[in-house]
């Protein structure tokens, strides 16, 4: 059985039980390892403008190194390029701190939950997942809620 590593340079977070909830949910097997960097207000929104086409701050964005995945369970043997060491490279998370707070207050939940919703959010992403059109949309939504019932099994529907 493998595992999925989330590295954050930036601050020290724990996401070891998030990366095992959501490892559970997509039925995976291999290695896997994606990063996970934090940025201003002012460089969230260049980043969202630059590749998304989109000037506005935002929560996430992700950036997945593979395509074409969704769905599937993955094995370093179809995944050669993305292989560093015993890990398969699934992409990097980009999350702001101040829409995290923000989004956190009008919600009425702790920083933590929106950090870890948003890190699950991303994760999905880089596991292809979409919300673009309602099927896509409903699909990533379950396997979102089923992690965060996981993370937080006392919390109303």
């Amino acid at each position: 059985m493998g595992k999925l590593k989330l590295e954050c340079l930036d601050k020290k977070i724990k996401v070891r039980k998030l990366a095992k909830a959501v490892y559970k949910t997509l039925g995976q097997t291999a290695n896997f390892k994606a990063e996970i960097v934090f940025q201003d207000a002012e460089q969230m929104q260049f980043l969202n403008n630059t590749t998304r086409g989109v000037d506005n701050i935002t929560d996430v964005l992700s950036y997945p190194s593979m395509c074409g995945i969704r769905g599937k369970i993955l094995t370093p043997n179809e995944c050669k390029t993305e292989l560093e060491g015993k890990y398969i490279f699934l992409g990097s998370i980009v999350l702001c701190d101040q829409k995290i707070i923000e989004q956190a207050n009008e919600l009425g939940h702790s920083e933590q939950r929106e950090r870890e919703y948003l890190i699950v959010h991303g994760l999905m992403h880089l596991f292809d997942y979409d919300h673009l059109n309602e099927t896509d949309k409903k699909e990533m939504r379950e396997l979102e809620k089923a992690v965060m019932k996981m993370l937080y099994p006392k919390e109303e529907e």
